[in-house]
């Protein structure tokens, strides 16, 4: 017997509910998919993107990693991003952080974390882009959910500037970028307020989503 019988037993249990208030529910989300949105998220066990909006399996494609990053040369998440707007044709790209994440505090942490820092790397480079904004703040929580902030607005526009993301904005396909931030102790999403619909205001409205942080104290 498996010795996680337990999460397979929860499996059914769960399969069976399902059925049960949606008959047929499993043979219709076999036949297609056709989800609005992609997530791409942080890979943290209580962010759980689905339950978090509370939508069905189908109504929302998932990219998750540390520190919800987005990557040139990553082509794992290139490649959920090319399907999802090239294939599933969603309308909507949303990148979601989360304050208390490890992955952030990490980056901000001077002591080595092993391979992982090679990938932190990349939220460092945030932090650094924000220094002056960051150092004004107290050093600890403040500072890491602040930074979880930027890197959510900073990732937006690395999607925006994607060719992917460009030739479909090209072709005037409706797609729009959003960059969203979770609270571990609310449940809640909060809106960093950086949306895009193209490339001509993206500097307009980066610069003025990070002005927004920064004003707050």
């Amino acid at each position: 017997m498996s010795s996680l019988r337990p999460l397979l037993d929860r499996n059914r249990a769960w399969a069976t509910a399902i059925e049960a208030a949606r008959p047929g529910f499993f043979r219709t989300l076999a036949a297609q998919q056709a989800p609005r949105y992609l997530w791409i998220g942080c890979s943290d066990s209580r962010v759980p993107a689905n339950e978090i909006v509370d939508l069905a399996p189908g109504e929302l494609f998932v990219h998750r990693n540390v520190a919800n990053v987005v990557v040139h040369t990553d082509f794992n998440c290139l490649a959920v991003l090319q399907y999802a707007v090239d294939v599933l044709n969603v309308e909507h790209v949303i990148v979601v952080g989360h304050y208390g994440c490890g992955g952030i505090r990490a980056a901000l942490d001077n002591s080595a974390h092993g391979l992982i820092d090679n990938w932190l790397r990349h939220v460092q480079d945030v932090a650094a882009r924000h220094r002056n904004l960051l150092e004004g703040l107290p050093s600890g929580s403040v500072r890491v959910d602040r930074l979880a902030e930027l890197n959510v607005i900073e990732q937006v526009v690395h999607v925006a500037r994607t060719t992917i993301v460009q030739e479909a904005w090209q072709r005037r396909q409706p797609l729009t970028l959003h960059g969203f931030i979770y609270g571990l102790t609310d449940g809640l999403l909060n809106d960093l307020a950086i949306e895009l619909r193209g490339l001509e205001r993206l500097d307009e409205v980066h610069a003025a989503a990070v002005a927004r942080l920064g004003s707050r104290r």
